[in-house]
């Protein structure tokens, strides 16, 4: 059966008298979930206002659209449209993207006490959870995901600023053949934790303004990584971390930069029996094997949500730069 998929510093070293060694590098493998908020320059539309919106839709929008202009101003976040919003008559001439297509749409706008309605809801960027594979005391630096965040027609988000918060899970849909599963989490927007500093697609990174508690660990080199037994580390229920027992099928090239770069099947009974597997949200769980940390978890299998893939650390931090 066809298998599917879902989604350094230079140094010198100088001997003069004795040879003087080199200290591995040590990371904290972290596991726990994290909010992510990923900003762009575009301002799209996410829904309808069940009240407002009837003028909007009437008009011609669409959720998904774009909306690049305001009466001929290019608008790049919600506050420079709103800003548009208000001062506009009783109609807006808005400019959206749909597709590969431009279109000028007037709208009826509602003028009210607490500011210009257009009767949508909009979103700027992309904002969800997923897990924290690394953590640096030494830099406050980290990795999580293992894979990039996406934007629409699945092309790599182009962050201009992110954010991160602190996040919880809430409650566990869990995967079964055909069905990928997913972790439902929450975070409080308004607790920032840290800073994102570039997006990827072997993971995104950014600075962390508290830092993770845990033991740091060698990383393992690509020839360290070998097949068999190994650990996972991951969050599935509240903030409780749990590292649970894994194995690691077969190893790819670390050339390929998909996060595919090994494949590995959950074998612990607590886990299996609590999210089935592999589910989204899971993304960037640490895998450990031998004492290091060997990459994070990335994909899982449509039809067995048991297996799934992982990136290389390596792969990882080379892109972290």
């Amino acid at each position: 059966m066809k298998r599917m998929v879902i989604s350094s510093a230079l140094a010198f070293l100088l001997v003069v008298i004795s040879p003087i060694s080199l200290a591995e590098p040590l990371l904290v493998p972290v596991g726990q979930t994290i909010g992510l908020q990923l900003q762009d320059n575009t301002v799209t539309i996410a829904a309808f206002d069940d009240k407002l919106g009837t003028e909007a839709k009437n008009a011609g929008l669409k959720i998904g659209d774009w909306i690049v202009k305001v009466n001929g101003q290019t608008v790049h976040n919600i506050q420079e449209l709103r800003s548009g919003l208000d001062s506009s008559g009783p109609v807006a001439s808005l400019l959206v993207r749909r597709g590969a297509k431009e279109l000028e749409i007037p709208v009826k706008i509602n003028h009210t006490d607490s500011g210009a309605k257009l009767g949508v809801y909009l979103k700027q960027g992309i904002s969800g959870i997923g897990t924290v594979t690394w953590y640096d005391p030494a830099t406050g630096k980290f990795g999580a995901l293992g894979h990039g965040v996406n934007g629409s027609g699945g092309v790599l988000l182009k962050m201009a600023q992110g954010t991160t918060y602190p996040a919880q899970v809430q409650s566990v849909t869990k995967g079964k053949s055909g069905h990928p599963g997913q972790l439902k989490g929450s975070c409080d927007n308004a607790d920032v934790c840290g800073e994102l500093l570039r997006n990827t697609p072997q993971g995104v990174f950014g600075k962390s303004r508290q830092g993770w508690l845990g033991e740091p660990i060698p990383i393992a080199q690509t020839s360290q990584i070998h097949t068999g037994q190994a650990t996972i580390r991951s969050t599935v229920t509240g903030f409780a971390t749990g590292d649970y027992s894994a194995e690691i099928l077969k190893l790819y090239p670390a050339s390929r930069s998909d996060g595919r770069n090994l494949l590995l099947k959950i074998t612990d009974p607590a886990l299996l029996e609590a999210t089935g597997g592999i589910v989204q949200g899971m993304s960037g769980s640490p895998i450990i094997q031998d004492g290091r940390l060997v990459g994070a978890v990335t994909h899982v299998l449509v039809n067995d949500p048991t297996v799934g893939y992982g990136i290389y650390i390596q792969n990882m931090l080379d892109a972290a730069g």
